[in-house]
Parts: structure tokens; sequence; C-alpha cells
């Protein structure tokens, strides 16, 4: 039914793990393969294609849906349907940003300054980027005369004798510190999202068939970082119990047969556990369990 499409590089592995967390493992023959398949009714063929490709080809319809940045969107200008954001990035869970840098002993502070530094021709200021429409639409926005040139990576290394600035992506901002650069203004945040051509979206068919794949993805980043406890406790101790509890929502407490206490069960950061069982069990706590979770659909 639906033609996918996936981002190839830094996005990759990251994009097959989520698929394999969400039971829609993308199976290849070999790890430079470009065709793929996923083992799913409402998948038909499946592309590992480079994200910033991946725009056009959706807008085009020689795919119904694919992840890509929104920072490729922009760059494109394509008309697409976003259907849902996918928070996850090459290494972490935070969205990536497109930031203006300039030499970190520079007197520019904002792009406003840009103009005082160019030394491009009639004083233009030249930037080296991999985004030049989005850099190109941005700087005439705030009436900055610039010469932008494609860069074709390694991008920080090109100031200050290529360029006097660049437009670069962060998650952190450690890569252009390293290089001696600082960052001055940001372009655009851009998380990764979940996109269809219009007219397959209008479709109601395909449409359900991108609703579905959707909630099982973001099930699966939900429920990274979590996992489930239960635990017993008296009916005297259930008020302290519950005070220490962290939860999505309220806790689910349930009376145990024949009135023997109540059985109490949450999800809460991983990255609490090794504070709160102990906590728990100091309260009265009994029998608790900590199990890990697949998906969490709201």
């Amino acid at each position: 039914m639906l033609r996918l499409v996936l981002p190839k590089g830094s996005l990759e592995q990251a994009t097959l793990d989520l698929f394999a967390d969400a039971d829609l493992a993308v199976t290849r023959s070999s790890s430079v393969d470009y065709r793929a398949t996923i083992d799913d009714p409402r998948v038909d063929d499946v592309r590992i294609l480079r994200p910033q490709e991946i725009p056009l080809y959706v807008a085009d319809g020689l795919f119904d849906v694919g992840i890509t940045g929104r920072d490729w969107i922009e760059e494109r200008g394509s008309e697409v349907t976003t259907l849902g954001t996918l928070p996850y990035s090459k290494a972490t869970a935070n969205p990536i940003r497109v930031v203006l840098a300039v030499p970190a002993d520079s007197p520019v502070s904002s792009v406003a300054d840009l103009a005082r530094v160019g030394t491009g021709a009639g004083g233009a200021v030249r930037v080296s980027t991999e985004y030049p429409e989005l850099t190109r639409r941005y700087l005439a926005e705030h009436g900055v005369a610039a010469e932008v040139s494609l860069s074709y990576g390694a991008t920080e290394a090109k100031v200050p004798d290529i360029a006097d600035c660049v437009v670069e992506i962060t998650e952190t901002g450690r890569a252009l510190r390293a290089a001696g650069l600082a960052i001055v203004e940001t372009l655009l945040v851009s998380h990764t999202e979940f996109i269809a051509n219009p007219e397959s979206a209008a479709d109601p068919e395909r449409r359900h068939a991108m609703t579905q794949l959707l909630t099982l993805l973001q099930g699966s980043l939900e429920a990274r970082g979590k996992v489930l406890v239960k635990l017993n406790v008296a009916g005297d101790a259930l008020d302290d119990v519950i005070e220490v509890l962290p939860s999505l929502r309220a806790p689910t407490v349930s009376e145990l047969f024949g009135g023997g206490g109540f059985a109490v069960e949450t999800v809460v950061p991983k990255s609490e556990i090794n504070v709160l069982i102990p906590a728990l069990r100091d309260r009265g706590a009994t029998d608790i369990i900590e199990l890990a979770l697949a998906k969490i659909v709201h």
C-alpha cells in the first residue's frame, strides 16, 4: 500500500533502530543496499536515500511517506504534509539547530552585525553552508548582502580563509566550539518528521495506514528511558508509597483479593529507578517489580 523512504547517512542507524523497536524491522541484503523490505501489510516498498532528497521525492509522489528533518524540508521548499514529529536525532532525543557561527574572536554578536565584517565583493559577507537556499532567505530577510556558497562538508574549517561565517547544523555546539567558532544566531530548530505526499495523505485508506505506522513509531519513542514499576503495599502505608511515586498520570491502585493490601503500578523514568526502589521499600512496599517497556501509546 505505502511506498516508504528512509534517511541514509547520519540518521540511518537511529532510524533503523527505531523501526526495529516499533516492530517494523527493516530488512535488506547488505548495509549498503538502497532497497529494503518491512514485513508489514501496510508497506509495499522501502528505499533508503539521502535525507536532502527525501522532501523532493515525497512531494513529487515517488513515495507516499518518508522520514527527514525539518531542515531539509525548509531548504528544499517542498510541499509535503507533516504527519507528526519523531523526537530523535543521530545521538540524542534532542532536535538539531541550524545556526550561524563566526570566529570566536569576531566582533559579530548578531546577524545585524554581519554587514561590518563582509570581505566579499562590495562588502558582501562570505557564507559557507550546506543550506544555501535557507541561508539566502534568512539573510535577505535581515537585509544582509551575502555571497552564499554550497559546502560539501567540513564547513566549519572554511572560516576565516574561505568564508567569513558558516551556517551549520549542531546538536550540542561542541564541534563548532572545538573549531574556534561561536554561535550568534539560530536560523531553525529542526526535528525529525514523518512526512507524506499531500495526495497520498488525502486518500482515507492510505492516511489510516500512515497514522497507524506513526502510532507505533511515536509509541516506541515515548517508551524510551521509562520502565513500569509494580508493587504491593499494606493499606496503612499506601499514602507514604504514593507520595514518592512519579508517574505519567496518577498511579494505578487496585485492592488485593481478600483485602490484604493494594497493588500499585506506574510508569517512571529509568534514570530515577536506582533511587526509587530503595525508597519504596523503606516506606513499606513489597514485591517490587521493574519491567522494561516497548511502547507507550496515549
